[in-house]
C-alpha cells in the first residue's frame, strides 16, 4: 500500500498556481483522473490546446510538487489539451516544434527520439489479427539479426506487451522524471501495463491518450536504439495520429489474417498511413495456415493468400505469411515469445526473414517509397 492518497496529492497540487497565475491547479478544477499505484502516480492537467506547449513549465511544476511527497517514486503528468471549437484545420494542425528539440534530424521536419535511430508502427485494421504477438516477435528477430531494438506498446486501453514478454515490476526512473525502459531477451520496452495493473481500466480521453503516447516516446531513456517497434493500437484513431504527427516513422507495418472482414480494415489502416505521409514498409499475412500436429494435414482455416493478393494490389510489398500455430501461442501467453522460446526453430525463421525485409527497408532498401519531390512551375 502506498503511504500516501489522493488527498494528499491534491493537497500539494493546490499549491501549484494556475495557468496564468491566479488560483492554483485544484481549486480551478484542472486536474483530474489521479491513478495511484504503489508509488507511481499519474493524474491529467486539463488546458486549452492552443496553450498546451507554453504551458509545459506548468505540467513539469506539477510533476516536482508531486513528487515531492514522502512515498512517491515516479510521476507521469498528462496535459490534457482539449479543443473547444475553432476551425477544422486549426484541430487538426499539430504546433510547431520546439526549435531546439530536433534530437534526430529527419526530412520530414518532425523531431526525432534521441538516440533512435528509425521508429516503425505495427498496426492492424482490427483486433484479433495478433498484431502485438507479430510484433514482439518482429523486435526480437530484430535484434537476433543484430539490432538494438525496443519495444514501445502504444495500446494504452489494451496493453499487453507485458505479459507477452514476461515482464512484471515498476520501470525505474533515471533523474527522477525520466523512465528506465525495462528489458527482456535483449530489448528494451515501456507499456502503459507496467505502470498500472492489469485490471485496471484506462478510461481515458483522446487528449490523454495523445499526450502519455508522447511522454513514453520522450521521456523514456530508449538511447542507444537501431530501431524501436511500436506496437499500435488496432483501428485508425488518436494513437496513430499522434506517432505520425510527432515523430519521424521510417514507415508502417500492416498485420492481417487472410479472410476478406480483416482484409477490408486491413485496408483502411494502409490508407491512414499514406494520408499521413508514412512510408508503407509491407503486409504480414497472420493466421495463414494452419498443420494439424497430428496428421500433418494443411487447413486454409482463415482462407489463405488474401493478404499477399491485396499486397500486389496496393503496390506495397508482402514480407512474409505466419501460421496458425499452437507454440505460437503457448509461448506467448506464457512470456517466452516464440523467437526467444526456439531460436533456430522454423516460425522463428520466419520471423527473422520478415525482420530482414523490414531493416533492409528502412535503410533504403526496397520496399519504401522514395521522399516526395518538390516541383517548383
Amino acid at each position: 500500500m502506498a503511504s500516501f492518497d489522493r488527498e494528499s496529492i491534491l493537497s500539494r497540487l493546490s499549491n501549484v498556481p494556475g495557468p496564468d497565475g491566479a488560483g492554483d491547479l485544484v481549486s480551478l478544477g484542472l486536474v483530474s483522473d489521479i491513478l495511484i499505484n504503489g508509488g507511481k502516480v499519474m493524474f491529467s492537467i486539463t488546458v486549452d490546446a492552443a496553450r498546451a506547449r507554453e504551458l509545459e513549465p506548468l505540467r513539469e511544476q506539477a510533476a516536482a510538487a508531486v513528487r515531492a511527497v514522502p512515498g512517491v517514486e515516479s510521476v507521469l503528468v498528462i496535459l490534457t489539451a482539449e479543443k473547444k471549437g475553432g476551425s477544422a484545420s486549426a484541430a487538426a494542425a499539430p504546433p510547431p516544434p520546439r526549435s531546439t528539440a530536433r534530437p534526430a534530424a529527419s526530412a520530414s521536419g518532425k523531431p526525432g527520439v534521441p538516440g533512435v535511430e528509425a521508429i516503425i508502427a505495427v498496426a492492424s485494421g482490427k483486433g484479433g489479427v495478433g498484431k502485438s504477438t507479430t510484433a514482439v516477435n518482429l523486435a526480437l528477430a530484430l535484434a537476433a539479426n543484430g539490432l538494438k531494438v525496443g519495444l514501445l506498446d502504444a495500446d494504452i486501453y489494451g496493453p499487453s506487451v507485458p505479459r507477452l514478454l514476461g515482464l512484471s515490476g515498476k520501470p525505474q526512473t533515471v533523474d527522477g522524471r525520466t523512465l528506465k525502459p525495462m528489458e527482456a531477451y535483449g530489448i528494451k520496452a515501456m507499456s502503459m501495463g507496467f505502470l498500472v495493473e492489469e485490471e485496471t481500466p484506462m478510461i481515458w480521453r483522446g487528449p490523454m491518450v495523445m499526450s502519455a503516447l508522447t511522454q513514453m516516446l520522450r521521456e523514456v531513456a530508449w538511447a542507444p536504439l537501431d530501431v524501436l517497434v511500436v506496437d499500435m493500437p488496432p483501428g485508425t484513431g488518436d494513437a496513430q495520429l499522434t506517432m505520425a504527427q510527432q515523430v519521424p516513422l521510417a514507415g508502417a507495418v500492416i498485420v492481417s489474417t487472410p479472410q476478406d472482414l480483416a482484409l477490408i480494415d486491413a485496408r483502411k489502416g494502409l490508407a491512414m498511413f499514406r494520408k499521413v505521409d508514412v512510408p508503407i514498409l509491407g503486409i504480414v499475412e497472420n493466421m495463414s495456415y494452419f498443420v494439424c500436429p497430428h496428421c500433418g494435414t494443411r487447413s486454409d482455416i482463415f482462407g489463405h493468400g488474401g493478404a499477399r493478393h491485396e499486397a500486389e494490389r496496393l503496390g506495397v510489398s508482402f514480407l512474409g505469411e505466419i501460421p496458425l500455430e499452437l507454440a505460437i501461442r503457448e509461448t506467448s501467453d506464457a512470456g517466452t515469445p516464440i523467437v526467444a522460446a526456439d531460436p533456430n526453430g522454423p516460425h522463428t525463421a520466419t520471423y527473422r526473414a520478415i525482420a530482414t525485409r523490414i531493416a533492409a527497408a528502412i535503410s533504403g532498401g526496397t520496399g519504401v517509397r522514395p521522399p516526395p519531390r518538390i516541383v517548383i512551375e
